[in-house]
């Protein structure tokens, strides 16, 4: 019988020979990964969930974006899950929080802080988001072959990008209330590498389903010295976090 998914706009049978889904937020980047695949061909396109798939050395994969944020991020794993799917990767960008963490490095986390509220639906707050080990090894080992500079460790997910990251250049200028603001130095306190948006969820849903998840986050900014990247530090890093995560494929056996 023939699932069908209500959000994603996909069927069992489209993805029945699936090894693994890459999962970017930006729908922009979904063609960017799916150049390098053979036979690469669109899917869906519905919401924020861009598909497409095709052959990587051998492997069929998926490639789907999630949207910003824990709670896009969790229909579509849970649907992909429904549909079949049981190894999901997650391809990023993340701000770095430690001062020895540059632009254009590459994140790679084993677990993340759970300051998003979409795994609180799934676990409780005292449920670990971890990454899946067989996962981060095979990333590690690809990342070591290609000889690219990264670094091992936690990230915090926060379901906002201004006052849960204690931003104070969003409309209420200056002002995070107080909780979120002590949060930054905290984190960097706790040794948290970055901020980004969807492991958490990802993989606290992961974990607990039974599947497996990892991520590889390409470090745009230090926010200890900057915000906002240039547009060759985007390009760089996102070429960069893309042929990461397409290295590790042939890794996942």
């Amino acid at each position: 019988m023939v699932k069908t998914s209500f959000h994603i706009g996909l069927n069992s049978d489209q993805v029945k020979d699936v090894s693994v889904a890459i999962i970017p937020g930006d729908p922009g980047r979904v063609p960017k990964i799916a150049q390098y695949l053979e036979n690469a061909e669109p899917l869906a396109n519905h919401r924020e969930y861009n598909s497409m798939k095709g052959q990587y050395q051998g492997q069929t994969v998926l490639v789907i974006s999630t949207g910003i944020g824990g709670p896009s991020a969790a229909i579509c794993v849970e649907e992909l899950a429904m549909l079949g799917i049981r190894r999901f990767l997650r391809v990023g960008t993340t701000g770095a929080i430690q001062d020895h963490i540059e632009p254009g490095d590459i994140i790679v986390p084993t677990a993340a802080v759970r300051m998003d509220g979409a795994s609180t639906h799934i676990a409780p707050l005292a449920f670990p988001a971890v990454a899946d080990f067989t996962m981060v090894q095979a990333i590690r080992e690809a990342l070591g072959e290609k000889q690219v500079k990264h670094h091992v460790g936690i990230c915090a997910s926060s379901d906002t990008f201004y006052q849960g990251q204690s931003r104070g250049d969003s409309f209420k200028k200056g002002f995070v209330h107080q909780e979120m603001a002590r949060r930054f130095e905290e984190m960097k306190q706790l040794n948290v590498l970055s901020f980004e948006m969807e492991c958490a969820t990802v993989f606290t849903q992961c974990a607990a389903y039974g599947l497996a998840a990892a991520a590889v986050l390409g470090v745009l900014v230090n926010r200890n010295r900057g915000e906002f990247p240039s547009e060759a530090v985007i390009k760089a890093t996102e070429d960069k976090v893309i042929q990461a995560a397409l290295a590790t494929i042939p890794k996942l056996k």
